[in-house]
């Protein structure tokens, strides 16, 4: 990243040398990019995909406590045998109990020990028009907690949590210092937009992406470091 140029210039340089010299980095600054979908995608050929540069991939997999994304099992499997590493995200829904919605997920994702984190997609839901429930900051901290607990549990991994700019100045701010954290952000870098979350792992950065592959718009990634830190979280082996 262009933020690390000063450090590495090296103490003779340091008098010379801050933050301000250098603009915030754009997603092309990245080594490790990617993309997240669901059933709107409609078909993907997985292989064209990576070919084009799609390095990892989360898929919708659940909503609330009932619902499947209808694709998610045609991409699971398409996007592995492609040998895109992949995982699965759920949708909070706040007008479920947080116990059902992990249930449904340990119902409909499979264990598999080759995936990424699931993620915990934790927005607003804003465009439901059956739920319009907003919680508290304390009630909604307590049930993430659990959800996390559980689902490590099972999977042996510990969830990464998405959030967009409005839910995590809302209810998020200060709370989950030590979770990893992939922050939406299409309109800044999102050091510029997240208050106290500058050690984030993903970053997405538009909804409006192009992939070989796919027809249509796709939201894109990327991962906050080196390929070789990538390579460590895929193994688990990485310590920010």
């Amino acid at each position: 990243m262009l933020r690390q140029l000063c450090s590495i210039a090296g103490v003779a340089l340091l008098t010379s040398c801050s933050l301000a010299d250098f603009p915030d980095p754009t997603p092309e600054d990245y080594a490790i990019h990617g993309i997240d979908i669901s059933k709107y995608q409609g078909d993907v050929d997985w292989v064209k995909a990576k070919k084009g540069g799609v390095e990892f991939a989360w898929i919708k997999a659940t909503e609330g406590g009932d619902h499947a994304d209808h694709r998610f099992l045609d991409n699971w499997y398409g996007a592995k045998a492609a040998g895109v590493p992949r995982g699965a995200y759920h949708f909070y829904y706040f007008c479920r109990p947080v116990e059902e919605q992990v249930d449904w997920v340990l119902r409909t994702v499979p264990l598999d020990p080759t995936a990424l984190p699931l993620v915990l997609d934790m927005e607003w839901n804003a465009h439901s028009k059956t739920c319009q429930k907003r919680p508290p900051r304390a009630q909604i901290v307590r049930d993430m907690k659990h959800f996390l607990d559980e689902i490590e549990k099972y999977y042996g991994k510990r969830p990464v949590i998405y959030s967009s700019v409005d839910f995590h100045r809302d209810r998020m701010v200060g709370v989950f210092k030590d979770e990893q954290f992939w922050l939406r952000s299409v309109a800044n870098h999102p050091n510029n937009i997240y208050d106290e979350r500058n050690d984030w792992y993903f970053w997405q950065y538009t909804a409006e992406g192009r992939v070989p592959g796919i027809d249509g718009n796709v939201d894109r990634n990327v991962f906050f470091g080196s390929r070789s830190q990538f390579r460590d979280w895929l193994k688990g082996d990485l310590d920010r």
